[in-house]
């Protein structure tokens, strides 16, 4: 048996390459096997961190009887779903439809030519071995009513598709009712929104935040702080080792799916940093300081284990350590003790929430942190003294491929963060990231999906691979003012407004002369990232201010209306939309200061001023940014340039004018 899996790029293909399955990757060569022993296709999809994934390998995938029975009657695929998400996208559509639910492990039983007729998620081995059995007969005595059933779901899903509502402009009205609907779903007991499992609302804190700094609103801001300071006090944040786990399974932020994710936490690091920044503005203290030991812990995750070493971020920490999940983070009252002696552990055990029941599994509990410590420097020393026993124990496994849109967030996000609070080392790593991600990811023009080890994998670049690795790149741009990261982003947006529009504002997933599926994937709303949608608005956008380009800021808000009619109804599916929506009604703002003196003033003065999603750029020595092109400094003083959208005030030299100019 060919074992095709040993050289995958993803972990996730490679912790299968030793089953007796006999897999194959989603390949032409594997379709067209199919096609010529006329076999259908049974594809499993799942990824690296999936608890349940590895529950199902080692129960299904590892067993001889279950082999055998695949490798007779099917042609096996394995997909790592964080390398194919448009292979994903489609798939996980017709599970939705047929099942009323979705999830990892996905299972699909497809015909030859890749139309699902049979859906589902985790199946135990007896389930399993049935399914096969009713399949292969099926398949064997019904082939043609088995192959009609595909194609009637494939049609199905077209109709579906072509009937999404028409757009909706993002306006200010459109704006203010999402805000009421997030009301409406707010747990003011626990915050974030609905009840479990719970996962960090991270896109649409983004947009609260925003909608707070341009409005004043109350609610938005009592949504917003009640939320950051729950899930930062929480067992979904590594109080230990910095970073946000997946999800939490319970309503009240207390046990987490301990799975941690590159995309959560280059979210949840922007988004802290924008709280940060806003606190100040509220003289809110205990908030600011929160969320600043908040970026730091997350950004020092990002930097420690998620770091490769060539540079780029790697995709996530796994859920399970040797088979048992969360056995790397959770405490006995016991194990404190013998950590930190008697007296400091039973200190420690009451300040972290850990009991002699257990608020997890077998005794164990996760650590919260629902007050602060009384003594700041007893707290690091036991904090550092926890981190270095942790570091002992067994550690879970690492997926460290490189992908091109979740590095594009923690781009922008250790830019921005290093920028705001002064930390010049996290804007080193984001354009140590850059430029893998440019240099290594782009072949022959063309932009791919992943790299592991510095080897680039076969899959296409996405629509969100486009979206957010320009929205990093502007970000990176006016944190340095270096004008070759502006420049590489406006040719990534070409590309991806070539081959990914419609034309009408509409953006697939998949570029128009890549590999075509049953179907072309167009995601309909944000999820645990943002949507390519999404993602593209707010590229477009950032780009447009940036380089001051009207074309680019129409075509951004085009973009946003197809996502307009999902923001009004379900906002909570619409948070990084409607963060691009706040960001265009306030212009979007732009900030350009000149170099000359009293540059540092103005500086400080906007980042402190200025919303997030606003655009400042300060000229450096030998830079040359579009911004200042033809703009200097007024009278021998540094001179800040304030614009909203394509509108523009006249220069103002001093901290009083700007104030003024961005109240």
């Amino acid at each position: 048996m060919a074992n095709r899996l040993s050289t995958a790029t993803s972990p996730y293909l490679r912790q299968h390459a030793d089953n007796p399955v006999d897999w194959h990757e989603w390949t032409d060569e594997a379709f067209k096997l199919a096609r010529s022993s006329t076999k259908p296709v049974f594809l499993s999809v799942g990824y690296a961190a999936c608890h349940w994934c590895h529950v199902m390998a080692h129960e299904s995938f590892e067993d001889e009887a279950v082999a055998e029975a695949l490798n007779a009657g099917f042609v096996p695929i394995k997909v790592d779903r964080e390398e194919r998400p448009d292979v994903d996208s489609v798939y996980m559509d017709a599970t939705v439809a047929m099942t009323g639910q979705g999830g990892w492990p996905m299972t699909c039983l497809l015909t030859p030519e890749g139309e699902p007729f049979w859906c589902g998620t985790y199946l135990p081995r007896p389930q399993l071995l049935q399914l096969l059995r009713a399949i292969t007969t099926a398949w064997a005595e019904q082939e043609d009513q088995v192959r009609a059933s595909g194609t009637a779901v494939v049609e199905a899903l077209a109709r579906a598709q072509d009937g999404v509502t028409q757009g909706q402009p993002m306006s200010e009205d459109l704006l203010a009712g999402a805000v009421a609907t997030l009301t409406r779903s707010f747990d003011q007991e626990h915050g974030g929104f609905g009840t479990a499992p719970k996962f960090p609302p991270t896109m649409v804190l983004e947009f609260l935040v925003r909608h707070h700094a341009r409005t004043g609103s109350s609610s938005a801001w009592t949504m917003l702080e009640e939320t950051a300071i729950a899930m930062a006090r929480s067992g979904t944040y590594d109080q230990v080792g910095g970073g946000f786990a997946r999800y939490a399974v319970d309503r009240a932020w207390v046990v987490p799916h301990f799975e941690k994710m590159l995309y959560d936490n280059a979210q949840l690091l922007r988004l802290y940093a924008h709280v940060w920044q806003a606190a100040g503005r509220q003289d809110a203290a205990p908030l600011r300081e929160l969320a600043e030991r908040v970026v730091r812990g997350t950004a020092e995750f990002l930097l420690g284990p998620l770091h490769t070493p060539e540079g780029g971020f790697a995709s996530s920490l796994d859920a399970d350590t040797e088979g048992v999940e969360g056995a790397t983070y959770v405490w006995t009252p016991e194990q404190l003790g013998d950590v930190l002696g008697p007296q400091d552990g039973a200190r420690a055990a009451e300040l972290l929430v850990v009991t002699e029941q257990g608020t997890f599994e077998h005794g164990t509990s996760t650590l919260q942190l629902p007050v602060d410590p009384e003594d700041p420097t007893w707290w690091q020393a036991v904090r550092a003294q926890l981190q270095q026993a942790r570091d002992s124990r067994p550690q879970p496994d690492l997926d460290d491929k490189v992908v091109t849109a979740w590095n594009g967030l923690a781009i922008a996000a250790l830019a921005e963060a290093g920028w705001l609070l002064d930390e010049p080392a996290w804007v080193d790593a984001a354009v140590g990231a850059a430029t893998l991600v440019t240099e290594a990811h782009l072949v022959d023009g063309r932009l791919r999906r992943s790299s592991r080890g510095g080897v680039v994998g076969h899959a296409e670049a996405v629509a969100e691979d486009f979206g957010d690795l320009v929205e990093g790149l502007v970000t990176l741009h006016a944190v340095t003012a270096d004008q070759h990261w502006l420049t590489v982003a406006g040719s990534l947006l070409d590309d991806a407004v070539a081959r990914f529009s419609d034309g009408d504002g509409v953006f697939h997933d998949t570029a128009s002369d890549a590999e075509q599926l049953v179907l072309r994937p167009r995601g309909r709303g944000d999820n645990a990232e943002p949507s390519g949608q999404s993602a593209l608005a707010g590229a477009l956008l950032a780009y447009g201010a940036a380089a001051g380009s009207a074309d680019h800021l129409r075509l951004a808000s085009d973009a946003l209306a197809p996502m307009g009619a999902v923001a009004a109804r379900e906002p909570r599916f619409a948070g990084w939309a409607l963060a691009v929506g706040e960001a265009l009604q306030t212009g979007p703002l732009q900030v350009a200061i000149s170099e000359g003196e009293g540059q540092s003033e103005l500086a400080a003065t906007a980042l402190a001023l200025t919303p997030p999603g606003s655009l400042v750029v300060v000229g450096r020595p030998g830079a040359s940014p579009a911004l200042l092109q033809d703009r200097g400094p007024v009278a021998g003083r540094a001179a800040a340039y304030v614009c909203r959208g394509t509108t523009c005030d006249l220069p103002v030299s001093t901290v009083e004018a700007l104030r003024l100019a961005l109240g």
